[in-house]
């Protein structure tokens, strides 16, 4: 690293900041030293002082002396661990770990050879204690003692395996959607969580499903515009209330006819908002369905129904009341918290408080709502396994959140400032992406004992029966990017894979939820192999199965441990693909090199080669030129592999060929807002897709009848 101080990539290295890094093509890279520097401001090193590098070596050293225990203690069930706790030089120090159960242990203490420091004005010792390795998984607590001080710490003990989900008949397969495209003929023109339920039983009973995948239900905005992307969520810890369905609502039945008139006219009005144009229209839907909501919650509840609901809000404790708060404040004020008057940036200002005092009755609706969601959203989960499905709905976990959303306004020192999180230039984008996403700082992580991770994970793993964690490479490392600097100028920054992929563990393990990583793009070999090891299903896309050395996958040689497919929500419905549909858009949104008809070549070539396994394996004849044909093909091909789940797009299934996102665009393509459709660009509804023979013949093929 020629033009790089030594010692600050030695001081990036002691910040967890990658100072080198390969690409998709193989192709080894350096960050610059202004892209390190930035990295390492973002982590709270006060890079602006003269000495600032000899200071912060210096802070780096002293930091673990400066406190009795660790932050956390993370370990894996069974697992040897060594643990440093730090006391006044020469005195006792005794520790020992109590359980969940209330029980209690003694930790040993082994021999160190670590002479005492002097830190600031006081000499410190250090002891060394071996942590038990009998601990059964859980979130416990390490004690010190030492003369008349005592101190505590989290000590969280991870299993060693999640699971892999089974129907007892071996590999099982469903269907992946994205849930606002597919409504039904009663529903709101958006799809909700009763049209999920419909169509995981359609899906069970009809044609065997076990899984119904659907996009991130995560929090939207509170108000218009709403962002259309489930990837970019104000916060992942609750529901967009967006997918409730008002007559589903057990006081819907027994409101007054005036409450329900009100809700008749506001889904006719949501529905001819809907269908008033060719893309999906969350807002005036949004607006429609919170008055129909507002007038049922004002109609009360009974008693007993009331008392559910105050459990659910005790349960939920001060984070839903502080979720709700920054609903109402949103309303009162804007989108984003960072344009707000200054005195409501501070969640705990006495500004803040005195307004939760003043609006306790709308902040009582935001809880209500969801806890309506919560319920209903569970409900989805209960019908499809009560039909007989393995998992039932799948949810989907975005990676980050918006900047300005509930999560950065509740605990903004848990976020990074001055940088945003991306993807270096690869095969979707070779500019690279920045998702405009802001990233968790690994030191704060750590230091509040990985709790939001916890409390994420925890919410979204309760609601359904298998959770898919997009981009779960941002549990061992994000890139980075500086503002003011491109995609292509980022760096990695490593989180403790084993507290993050140990925690996503334990939640599943507790909810008896199995995991499926979303692994796709640049991987390091060994994050698949740890992955598998903890028993986390990867993701397998036929198009991008390659080995290491170049060559495309037979059926055989996939994985098992992984949630195969044809296509994803990053390319085109299949037959789109097959028409090069996203070489085309790309091309025309600059966002790869090269003429048109080069790039089509290109894709042209790549796609020969899976034609020709598909000839050779006798799944469709040579020179077939039939688009659905060859789609069948494919899903034959997916039906051979060994992958534990197999996923079929919905959107593949009914003939649908228009991509619902384009990475590296906004609002230059219609993403996330494009409705489902068959193969003539008509909009279908969910009991059209009960009745479409192209469905059948795509479930009969991962059914192994054709």
């Amino acid at each position: 690293m020629a033009d790089i101080d030594p010692r600050l990539a030695r001081l990036a290295e002691l910040h967890n900041i990658s100072t080198e890094f390969w690409d998709w093509k193989g192709q080894h890279h350096q960050p610059g030293a202004a892209t390190l520097i930035a990295c390492l401001r973002a982590v709270g090193v006060d890079v602006d002082r003269p000495d600032w590098i000899d200071h912060a070596f210096i802070e780096a050293d002293e930091k673990p002396w400066r406190t009795a225990l660790p932050d956390c203690v993370v370990v894996e069930a069974g697992q040897e661990r060594l643990i440093d706790v730090h006391v006044r030089a020469g005195r006792p120090a005794h520790v020992w770990a109590q359980f969940e159960d209330g029980s209690t242990t003694v930790l040993d203490q082994v021999d160190n050879t670590v002479p005492d420091r002097m830190i600031g004005d006081e000499w410190v010792g250090r002891a060394t204690f071996r942590v038990p390795t009998d601990a059964a998984p859980g979130y416990h607590t390490l004690f010190l003692e030492s003369d008349d001080e005592c101190w505590q710490t989290p000590f969280i003990v991870t299993p060693t395996w999640v699971g892999i989900p089974d129907a007892g008949h071996g590999r099982i397969w469903g269907f992946m959607t994205q849930l606002y495209s597919v409504y039904g003929e009663t529903s709101w023109g958006v799809g909700d969580f009763v049209d999920l339920a419909d169509l995981a039983v359609w899906a069970k009973t009809k044609l065997g499903a076990d899984f119904i995948l659907t996009n991130p239900t995560h929090v939207a905005e509170v108000i218009p515009p709403m962002q259309p992307s489930p990837y970019f969520p104000s916060t992942r810890r609750y529901v967009n209330p967006i997918y409730i369905r008002p007559e589903a609502i057990e006081e819907y039945a027994t409101a007054s006819q005036e409450v329900r008139d009100q809700v008749g006219r506001c889904r006719r009005q949501a529905c001819a908002e809907a269908h008033a144009s060719a893309e999906i229209r969350r807002d005036p839907v949004w607006q429609a369905k919170r008055e129909a909501l507002t007038a049922i919650f004002r109609a009360g509840r009974r008693p007993t129904r009331q008392m559910e609901f105050e459990e659910y809000m005790r349960a939920e404790g001060a984070m839903l009341h502080r979720f709700a708060l920054w609903c109402v404040l949103t309303e009162a004020h804007g989108q984003s918290w960072k344009d707000w008057p200054v005195e409501f940036a501070d969640p705990d200002s006495v500004a803040v408080r005195d307004f939760a005092l003043n609006h306790s009755g709308e902040i009582t609706f935001q809880m209500w709502l969801q806890w309506v969601a919560d319920s209903q959203a569970k409900r989805a989960q209960r019908k499809a396994t009560g039909v007989g499905m393995a998992i039932g709905v799948m949810a989907d976990l975005a990676v980050g959140v918006n900047t300005a959303g509930e999560e950065t306004w509740a605990m903004p020192s848990v976020f990074a400032s001055g940088v945003t999180v991306g993807a270096p230039p690869d095969s979707y984008n070779q500019a690279g992406q920045d998702w405009r996403q802001p990233p968790w700082r690994p030191d704060r992580l750590r230091e509040m004992a990985y709790a939001p991770l916890r409390a994420m994970f925890h919410t979204i793993l309760n609601d359904a029966g298998a959770v898919r964690v997009d981009h779960i490479l941002g549990l061992f490392r994000l890139w980075w990017i500086p503002e003011g600097m491109t995609a292509g100028e980022g760096a990695y920054i490593r989180y403790d894979h084993e507290a993050t992929v140990g925690i996503l563990a334990l939640e599943a393990y507790r909810a008896r939820t199995a995991v499926i990583g979303e692994d796709l793009g640049t991987v390091e070999p060994w994050v698949r192999d740890y992955l598998a090891r903890r028993g986390i299903l990867g993701t397998s896309v036929l198009w991008f199965e390659y080995g290491s050395d170049g060559r495309f996958l037979a059926p055989e040689e996939w994985r098992d441990v992984c949630l195969g497919s044809v296509t994803t929500h990053d390319l085109p419905p299949t037959l789109g693909y097959l028409a090069h549909d996203h070489v085309v858009l790309r091309h025309r949104l600059g966002l790869i090199g090269g003429s048109l008809d080069e790039e089509i070549g290109r894709d042209k070539a790549e796609q020969s080669v899976v034609m020709d396994m598909l000839v050779e394996r006798g799944l469709m004849e040579a020179g077939e030129t039939d688009p659905r044909v060859v789609m069948l093909a494919l899903y034959r091909f997916l039906a051979r592999t060994p992958a534990h789940l197999r996923c079929v797009a919905l959107t593949d299934a009914v003939g649908d060929r228009r991509t619902q996102n384009q990475p590296g665009t906004v609002d230059e393509y219609p993403n996330w807002r494009v409705p489902l459709c068959d193969g003539t660009g008509r909009r279908v509804t969910l009991e059209q897709v009960f009745t479409m023979p192209s469905v059948r013949d795509v479930a009969d093929i991962m059914n192994g009848k054709v």
